[in-house]
C-alpha cells in the first residue's frame, strides 16, 4: 500500500464528514483512511462509526482525550503504506491534493515531509499555512498566513512541514522516531520536523497540493485561548532546548530569552498570563526528561545550515509583520 491517511478527531461533528468525504473523493486511490477518534462526546464520533466496515477503513477510538501527538502516533503505528499522510479533521482536499503529495514524495528518497498548501475555508483567497518556519527568538510561525495564497506557488524546501495536511515517509519516522507526545498539542509537528533537518533529511513545500482549513475548529482558537496559550507557554520552551546541541543553546540563550519575554508580554497583554506562565512552569519540569536527540560530529553541517535558517527568518517574521500592519496582502 502507497499511503495511509491518518485524520485524528475531537468532536468534529460539523466538519468531519465532509473532511472524510474529501479524502475518499481522491484520484489517487491506492491508500487506506485511519481515524482516531479522542473521546469525542459529539455526534462526530458517530459519523466516524458510520464508515466501519468499508474497505480500507479503520477507526480507533480512545476513552479520552489523549492529545494530538498521541493520536497520530496511534494512526502511524496502525499504518501499513510507505506514506504516512496526517490531515486535520477541520481540513477539505482537492481531488489531486494525495497525488501531487506522493508525486513530489517520490522524486527523492531523502525528503521526509512534504506539506499541502493550506488555504482559509472561510477567505479562499488567503493562505493558512506555506509551510512553518522557526526564528532565532524560539517563535515558530506560519509562512504565508493571511496573505495571498497565489504568493506562495513555487516548490521548495522548508523548515518544517504542518501536522494538519502533511505527507510524512514512514521508513524514515522507524528510524528517528514518532512526534513527541510530551508536546500534546502545537508545535510537535515543528518539533518532528527539525529532527529531521538536523540528520539531514529534507521537508519540501508541496502548493500543487491544495486542501482548505477551518483552523482551529478543534480547540477553539485560532489566536489565542487559555488551552493555546499552556500549549504555547511549554512547547516554545522545549522546542528548542530539545533539539539544539548544549553549545547552540547556550550561544543563542540571549535571544530565546528575550523571545521569551516578549511572548509573556505579549500574551499578558490578551489576558493569558496565568495559563502561558502555567505552560512555562510545565515546560521546567519536562526538560530534565526530554529525550534529546544525540549530538553527532557528521550532523555539525546540518546544525550550521538550522542556525543559518534561524537568523534568516527573524527578518521573515519582520517582513511578516510590516505587512501585516501595512495590510499588504
Amino acid at each position: 500500500m502507497k499511503a495511509s491517511v491518518v485524520i485524528p478527531n475531537l468532536n468534529g461533528k460539523g466538519w468531519l464528514k465532509d473532511s472524510i468525504e474529501s479524502v475518499r473523493a481522491q484520484t489517487f486511490r491506492d491508500f487506506e483512511l485511519i481515524v482516531i477518534d479522542n473521546g469525542s462526546t459529539d455526534e462526530s464520533l458517530a459519523i466516524a462509526r458510520s464508515y466501519a466496515g468499508q474497505p480500507g477503513y479503520t477507526l480507533i477510538e480512545n476513552g479520552n482525550n489523549t492529545g494530538f501527538s498521541h493520536a497520530v502516533n496511534q494512526g502511524i503505528r496502525a499504518a501499513k503504506g510507505e506514506y504516512v499522510v496526517l490531515f486535520n479533521n477541520d481540513a477539505f482536499a482537492e481531488p489531486q491534493w494525495l497525488e501531487e503529495l506522493i508525486a513530489m514524495a517520490d522524486t527523492d528518497k531523502n525528503i521526509f515531509a512534504v506539506q499541502s498548501l493550506m488555504i482559509r475555508h472561510f477567505e479562499r483567497d488567503l493562505a493558512d499555512d506555506a509551510g512553518d518556519y522557526v526564528t532565532l527568538f524560539g517563535w515558530a510561525c506560519k509562512r504565508g498566513d493571511g496573505r495571498y495564497w497565489k504568493r506562495y506557488t513555487k516548490p521548495q524546501r522548508i523548515f518544517s512541514a504542518c501536522g494538519g495536511a502533511s505527507l510524512y515517509r514512514k521508513c524514515i519516522l522507524d528510524k528517528i522516531g514518532l512526534f513527541d507526545e510530551t508536546f500534546f498539542a502545537y508545535f510537535e509537528d515543528v518539533d518532528i520536523s527539525w529532527r529531521a533537518n538536523s540528520l539531514g533529511y529534507r521537508n519540501m513545500y508541496c502548493p500543487a497540493a491544495k486542501c482548505y482549513h477551518i483552523c482551529g475548529a478543534t480547540t477553539g482558537a485560532v489566536r489565542y485561548n487559555q488551552f493555546k496559550s499552556v500549549q504555547s507557554g511549554r512547547n516554545s520552551i522545549l522546542l528548542p532546548w530539545k533539539n539544539m546541541p548544549l553549545l547552540m543553546f547556550v550561544l543563542n540563550f540571549p535571544f530565546l530569552a528575550a523571545g521569551y519575554l516578549l511572548k509573556v508580554l505579549v500574551f499578558g497583554l490578551r489576558g493569558f498570563w496565568t495559563p502561558y506562565l502555567q505552560g512555562a512552569k510545565e515546560a521546567m519540569r519536562a526538560m530534565p526528561h526530554l529525550e534529546k536527540p544525540r549530538f553527532r560530529i557528521k550532523n555539525i553541517p546540518n546544525y550550521i545550515l538550522i542556525e543559518i535558517w534561524l537568523f534568516a527568518d527573524v527578518f521573515r517574521y519582520i517582513g511578516y509583520r510590516v505587512s501585516r500592519v501595512l495590510k499588504w496582502k
